[in-house]
């Protein structure tokens, strides 16, 4: 997350970043069919029809906990895929404790190609960030302006492109939009059941995320997001006592052992990483895991006899998760004197393993972009890229890319903001690769 900007320099620094932006040339037209002239006309008229919605969409707060903003965000958004020819159900979200997820199919004859996004946003009703405001011409400040509302409006307004030129009956096509992206609901495996099985039955999966914010990039590649949480016991003695032979090092030197092990033995791969989120150690420990919190009490002339930290670990592949988190209990299992320790994971996101197939789609997307005129698309480094529910998806279709949503920056903060001048790039490359993966 950036640091949020002062609100004094916000207006300035908005305004940098959004004629920061590279200056685009027409279409080649050699490269552009026909067909493809009309997608990008299609979106160029409905442009301020789609930034309309979007305005109406980001002023319906719908944070994760309010299920019946998120319901709302999504019955206002059903009739437009229905209007579409999509067959759309509310999946509820009661037995994960979510809202739920809006799920939009629609049958044709080409590839299977699955939209991810989400309906939540970080913000609930007691924030005070709650309305769309237009900064400048270029410039939109919300909540979801970006993430990703914003990505929610690109594929609407590419699928209505695609369905104005008749082109649409060329896909069989899925949309799953999730109430719970930004905080999952559990357990995780009904949370994500729906876009599980829709990622089994489809061939390509792409997801309207703003990812890096950068149109010159789009997400091959992303992390793991998994948990872990290391429990110290240890005997209990009059401070003046610690080292002796029959009491030893007590929890709290333990579990300082424990985190310096981590970071001597278990650290090296720029892509693996574990951070200690949480610490504790004291006479009397209460942990909470949901929300994450400890209430302490102790004396400093009582040797701890309980020690407790909470992390997350962050892994590329499925091997480099099951390769480090062996190595962190080999360096759990090795005690100091009269102490024990144990260390538990936990599933939560699992990683977007880079693939061939990723990057052909990725090859694709940038062949699309530089025939629009829109320079060219590579691969955002993974470690720049956070856990997303296409990581669910990625393993179960052959291709799969990150990143093609609205962009803007500061998501997760107040001073969110959309970039209004990449609507039409994205909308357009969105349109022209779900044509020529049709065509294909």
């Amino acid at each position: 997350m950036r640091h949020a900007l002062a609100r004094g320099s916000l207006l300035v620094a908005l305004v940098t970043l959004a004629f920061s932006q590279p200056v685009y040339t027409a279409p080649r037209d050699a490269k552009v069919d026909a067909k493809e002239k009309a997608l990008v006309s299609h979106v160029s008229a409905g442009e301020q029809a789609s930034i309309a919605l979007l305005e109406q969409l980001v002023n319906v707060n719908s944070g994760t906990m309010n299920f019946a903003g998120v319901r709302q965000v999504a019955d206002m958004l059903r009739p437009r895929f229905e209007a579409l020819g999509f067959k759309v159900s509310w999946v509820d979200g009661t037995p994960f404790g979510r809202a739920g997820h809006l799920v939009a199919t629609r049958a044709g004859r080409g590839p299977h190609v699955l939209l991810i996004g989400h309906l939540d946003t970080v913000f609930e009703p007691n924030h005070p960030f709650q309305r769309w405001e237009r900064v400048d011409e270029n410039i939109a400040r919300g909540p979801g302006a970006a993430d990703m509302k914003g990505g929610i409006v690109v594929a609407l307004a590419a699928l209505d492109a695609l369905s104005q030129a008749n082109l649409l009956d060329s896909l069989q096509l899925t949309v799953v939009l999730h109430g719970d992206e930004e905080d999952s609901g559990r357990p995780l495996d009904l949370a994500r059941r729906d876009l599980i099985e829709a990622a089994k039955a489809a061939d390509i999966a792409i997801a309207l995320e703003n990812a890096a914010d950068n149109p010159k990039t789009a997400v091959t590649a992303r992390r793991s997001s998994t948990g872990w949480i290391v429990k110290v016991e240890a005997n209990s003695a009059h401070s003046s006592q610690i080292f002796a032979e029959d009491v030893g090092a007590g929890a709290a030197y333990e579990l300082g052992r424990i985190l310096n092990g981590f970071y001597q033995e278990v650290r090296g791969d720029a892509l693996v990483t574990f951070n200690p989120g949480l610490i504790a150690s004291s006479t009397q420990v209460d942990f909470e895991k949901q929300p994450l919190g400890a209430t302490l009490s102790g004396k400093n002339n009582i040797i701890a006899p309980t020690a407790i930290a909470s992390g997350d670990l962050r892994t590329l592949t499925v091997q480099q998760l099951e390769e480090t988190r062996a190595k962190m209990r080999k360096v759990v299992a090795a005690s100091l004197p009269h102490t024990s320790a144990q260390i538990e994971f936990t599933d939560s996101y699992p990683p977007m393993a880079p693939t061939e197939g990723n990057r052909k789609l990725l090859s694709m997307y940038d062949e699309v972009s530089r025939d629009l005129g829109f320079g060219a698309v590579t691969e955002v480094d993974p470690r720049n890229a956070g856990a997303a529910d296409i990581s669910f998806a990625a393993d179960h279709v052959d291709m799969a890319i990150d990143g093609l949503g609205l962009l803007g920056g500061d998501s997760h903060t107040p001073e969110e903001f959309a970039d209004l001048r990449t609507y039409p790039i994205q909308t357009q490359r969105l349109a022209v690769l779900l044509y020529r993966l049709g065509k294909k």
